[in-house]
């Protein structure tokens, strides 16, 4: 008998009971705390011990996570989990996705990485203060659901009924991908990750706590987790491109728009939770966007596991929807509950100077944030109140986005480019004009160059949206520039240091600001991707060996079909040669596969990039009834610089975080340096 699915079993028994102790001795210790009725304990005492079974249920969880990876790499199918997600020919890389790629496994690294997280927040404050106590109790709370659905309902240790298999199924092979490796954990380490500021906030309101003990916690926790979001979406639209097959890498598919809300709103959380640490703005805002941002993670998971929507990214249908729902409505309680009761506290200190001004931007860039959101909720979530409300489910596509969200993005968009040119406090509409003048000069030129380059406005709305869109990208990537040299040349004028040392102050000393511009640049980049969407194109033709079709510029012949094989299975693969007049011609290789232990077949994209476009060719096998290949050729324009505006964001974000760690040990230096009343301190 196997004695890791007993470890296991009896681990996240152990987690659930830790974490019990932890919400409920937690919130005994608070209550007294708030009450001041010391009780048979001292609260103190209490918290500490809540606090130490919060660390240990991450101990324990880590053991139920080794217990369960052991089985599946030791092919131990008496466990339904391993049967149904891992096979003895799957690779060892695929096997370690395993862990993830079904139900029972995918929460079990949710409450992995949720105690994980939360074991680093309480871990660095050992003082336990109130606020992270608070937190820590709030989080223990989350992580008791989530325990509850692995003991109760999603049991990753179950066993097989009936006789034990020699073999078995396998993975999906669309997750046979080493794309699939980092993706999944990557989305999680965001839509967990968010636990964190949603708890701190929650904590903060609760005790009143001013903004000096929590305000830059949360936004540091907030960047590094929508960083992790930001590197999962951009993974799972490439991981899309690559793998199915389709020639596109966004659907506008519900669970694909799961993942896309909570990043909206903590975007939206980002930007003006910096105008409450500077001014003291837009406190309610903050409270809702990060409580939604929570909610809507929790959603994006039902949406996943419930089966209430059709994904190819979703799970079957399960229970789990019942008790999803009566989470979300127990935490939707909790925070209407206490924004009613503390909304008096959350009055603002400053008022919105002007209208045009960045404080106001940034008042919009919310408004118009929390409108996208809204569409693509109501339109991700309109299946499930239809049926619930009328019994028929009615389902919309990309027309509907594309009519609803895509002139939003554009406005969002045109609204990122104000941001390095409008000042901090209201102008005049003189003074505000001017720095625009370069960046609106670009955009006009753009507009008028595109047309002759072949991109025609009034060919259709998909056309018109393009064109507007590289304008407004184009003049967003101007104005940042010109925000730069601008701040260059006064550095320049006023130290009198050459180009490279004014350029590294400037990094060194509001590397915070610049790392913000660099992610809005990528965006820029990111949008003149999705802008040649628009002019997609698609040639499908069967071919004998020999044979010749065209795709735009490029000529494709096929070469042969040669067979393939590994041990998990057989395949054949055709030898394209591509040529274009004036280029050297290539070679494209793409494959149909057969996975024999889960009886499905697949298809490997071969994709040739340029700076200009992809060309996306999918091999669908040989046609029966005429013995030929069928090739589908796609011609995708501009799709590489999705690609290369997400580097740029995560390069951005970097920038962001790694200047707060840098302006706090300044800070910290500056506290602990011993001060000279006759003058400045000197270097030993």
């Amino acid at each position: 008998m196997e004695v890791m699915p007993i470890i296991g079993s009896v681990a996240l028994l152990l987690a659930l009971a830790l974490a019990g102790y932890n919400l409920l001795v937690g919130a005994i210790a608070q209550r007294q705390l708030s009450t001041g009725n010391q009780g048979r304990f001292a609260p103190q005492r209490l918290a500490t011990t809540a606090r130490l079974a919060g660390l240990w249920c991450f101990a324990a969880i880590s053991l139920a996570v080794f217990a369960l990876l052991w089985s599946i790499f030791a092919n131990n199918f008496s466990l339904a989990y391993v049967v149904h997600e891992s096979n003895r020919a799957l690779p060892a890389p695929y096997k370690l996705a395993a862990l993830w790629s079904g139900q029972e496994g995918s929460l079990l690294l949710w409450a992995w990485i949720l105690s994980g997280f939360s074991f680093i927040l309480r871990f660095r404050h050992k003082a336990d203060t109130r606020l992270i106590a608070l937190a820590s109790t709030i989080l223990a709370g989350v992580e008791v659901f989530f325990l509850l659905l692995l003991n109760l309902v999603a049991l990753p240790f179950a066993g097989v009924t009936g006789p034990v298999p020699a073999d078995g199924y396998g993975m999906n092979p669309l997750l046979q991908n080493p794309e699939m490796i980092i993706h999944p954990p990557l989305l999680y380490l965001g839509y967990v990750g968010f636990s964190i500021p949603f708890a701190l906030v929650l904590a903060a309101l609760i005790l009143r706590a001013p903004k000096d003990l929590w305000i830059g916690l949360t936004r540091r926790w907030s960047m590094i987790v929508w960083l992790f979001l930001t590197c999962g979406i951009v993974l799972g639209m490439h991981w899309a491109y690559a793998v199915l097959g389709w020639g596109g890498y966004w659907g506008w598919d519900p669970v694909e728009n799961a993942s896309l809300m909570p990043w909206i709103t903590g975007t939206a959380f980002l930007h003006s939770i910096a105008m409450q640490e500077r001014r003291g703005m837009m406190k309610k805002w903050n409270v809702w966007l990060i409580f939604s941002t929570f909610l809507l993670s929790i959603v994006g998971t039902t949406l996943t596991r419930s089966g209430v929507v059709e994904s190819v990214h979703a799970f079957g249908k399960s229970s789990l929807g019942v008790w999803f729902l009566g989470f979300l409505i127990i935490a939707l309680l909790v925070c209407v509950v206490t924004y009613v009761k503390r909304r008096e506290d959350l009055t603002t200190e400053h008022q919105v100077q002007g209208l045009i001004s960045r404080e106001s931007s940034f008042l919009f860039l919310n408004l118009i944030l929390t409108a996208a959101c809204l569409t693509i909720f109501a339109g991700t979530l309109l299946p499930v109140f239809s049926e619930l409300m009328g019994g028929n489910k009615t389902t919309v596509g990309p027309v509907f986005y594309d009519h609803a969200v895509v002139p939003i993005a554009l406005f969002l968009l045109l609204l990122i480019s104000t941001g390095p040119l409008l000042n901090g406090r209201s102008a005049s509409l003189k003074q505000t004009l001017k720095p625009f003048t370069i960046p609106l000069i670009a955009g006009i030129l753009t507009l008028a160059a595109l047309i002759p380059a072949g991109i025609h406005p009034w060919a259709s709305q998909g056309a018109f949206y393009a064109w507007l869109c590289i304008a407004i990208a184009i003049l967003v990537i101007t104005a940042i520039f010109t925000a730069f040299a601008r701040e260059i040349l006064f550095i320049r004028k006023n130290t009198g240091q050459s180009l490279f040392p004014s350029m590294l102050m400037i990094l060194r000393n509001n590397a915070r600001r610049y790392g913000a511009y660099t992610v809005h640049l990528g965006i820029a980049l990111m949008f003149i991707g999705f802008a040649g969407s628009a002019f997609n194109h698609s040639v499908e033709r069967e071919l004998g060996r020999g044979q010749q079709m065209t795709a735009g510029p490029y000529h494709l012949t096929l070469r042969s079909l040669s067979e393939t094989s590994s041990a998990d299975y057989v395949g054949e693969r055709a030898l394209i040669q591509v040529s274009r007049a004036g280029q050297k011609p290539f070679s494209l290789a793409p494959e149909v596969r057969f996975y024999q232990a889960s009886q499905s077949r697949d298809t490997s994209v071969a994709d040739h990039s340029t700076p200009l476009g992809d060309l996306y060719v999918v091999y669908e096998g040989n046609n029966p009834q005429t013995n030929m290949a069928v090739i589908d050729a796609i011609l995708n324009p501009l799709v590489v610089w999705i690609w290369i505006g997400g580097i740029v964001v995560v390069l951005g974000s970097i920038m962001i975080i790694f200047d707060s760690r840098y302006k706090r040990r300044q800070l910290a230096a500056a506290q602990t340096r011993p001060q000279n009343p006759s003058g400045p301190a000197r270097r030993p």
